[in-house]
């Protein structure tokens, strides 16, 4: 019994805003984000739209894919940097109620921008243990209400959106191994400092800034482009194969130079490796299910392509899954 991928989907907002849309109310220029991103635009949620409802419509889209009712999910898992509330109640538990999954269990999962990768492989893993028949992975986020406006090297960066998997036994696409790793000693290069029960939120000390995403660049960089390459390694010895026995490299859509650092050092055409970041920008646990959800809507993947996801993220998080198509 093998746990599988049986629908896939995604969900963005319908705002675009470009570059030249942030030029004119910060001192950047598309020319600059794009050097030194690739990013060209990203999509920003209605007022009115929470991390649930993106995640509510994507996971309305996986189940009529599937023509499948609600309630005969078992289990809704979110990943999530942006939830509606702060730590309850979780997104899952609203998406469970709103959809309909009426006998399912939901709980939300934080690993940053690995986020989708972590939740796959607990989908596989109630799968294959059998304890569920179906499990909902939703990767969702409204991170441009956790951005820094004022912070010009942060704020372009980010997008919002939401993708979702189906899990169930023998039924698509599936998901041959997964590698999870932590490097808990980053955990200040990438923060929203204040808030939490370590440094409670005090008006008369802290600024909205202390609520808000603050990201040493330079250390990311270098952290997330050793991930990518030893995810892309370890997945593949695991398997018994090269990188180039790889159809597909699906990363997270962080910064296309990082992907074009990791690429050099594989020794991998870039080509190798989908992005889509210049048009969604970094929607972190949203960005690997919005990338292949766009593969299949262009007729890139092919039955029995092997496709590999990597994540990197706040934590320091990183990992990714290995999938025959």
């Amino acid at each position: 019994m093998s746990a599988t991928i049986s629908a896939l989907a995604a969900y963005v907002p319908e705002r675009v805003v470009t570059n030249d849309d942030l030029a004119r109310t910060i001192d950047t220029s598309d020319e600059w984000i794009r050097s030194h991103t690739g990013i060209r635009e990203r999509r920003i949620a209605a007022p009115d739209q929470a991390a649930s409802d993106l995640a509510i419509e994507t996971a309305r889209l996986v189940l009529a894919q599937r023509d499948l009712p609600a309630d005969e999910v078992d289990l809704v898992v979110v990943a999530s940097s942006s939830p509606d509330y702060a730590n309850f109640p979780s997104v899952a538990s609203i998406v469970q109620d709103r959809i309909g999954a009426s006998r399912a269990g939901a709980f939300d999962l934080s690993a940053g921008c690995t986020g989708f990768v972590y939740a796959l492989e607990v989908g596989r893993s109630f799968v294959e243990a059998g304890s569920v028949n179906r499990v909902l992975v939703i990767g969702s986020e409204v991170l441009t209400r956790i951005t820094n406006w004022n912070d010009r090297n942060t704020c372009v960066l980010f997008g919002d959106g939401a993708g979702a998997a189906l899990v169930e036994r023998d039924a698509g696409h599936a998901v041959l191994h997964s590698w999870l790793q932590s490097k808990g000693s980053g955990d200040a290069a990438l923060i929203r400092p204040a808030g939490g029960t370590r440094t409670p939120f005090d008006p008369q000390v802290h600024t909205l800034a202390d609520m808000q995403i603050q990201m040493d660049g330079r250390r990311v960089y270098l952290f997330a482009v050793d991930a990518l390459v030893q995810s892309v390694r370890t997945l593949c010895e695991r398997e018994g194969i090269s990188p180039e026995d790889v159809s597909w490299i699906v990363p997270h859509q962080a910064n296309l130079r990082i992907i074009e650092a990791a690429a050099k050092r594989l020794g991998l055409p870039l080509d190798r490796f989908f992005t889509n970041l210049d048009r969604f920008a970094n929607t972190s646990a949203a960005s690997i299910p919005i990338a292949i959800d766009d593969m299949q809507q262009q007729g890139l993947l092919e039955e029995g392509q092997l496709i590999l996801t990597v994540g990197f993220g706040a934590g320091l998080s990183y990992g990714g899954n290995l999938i025959r198509w």
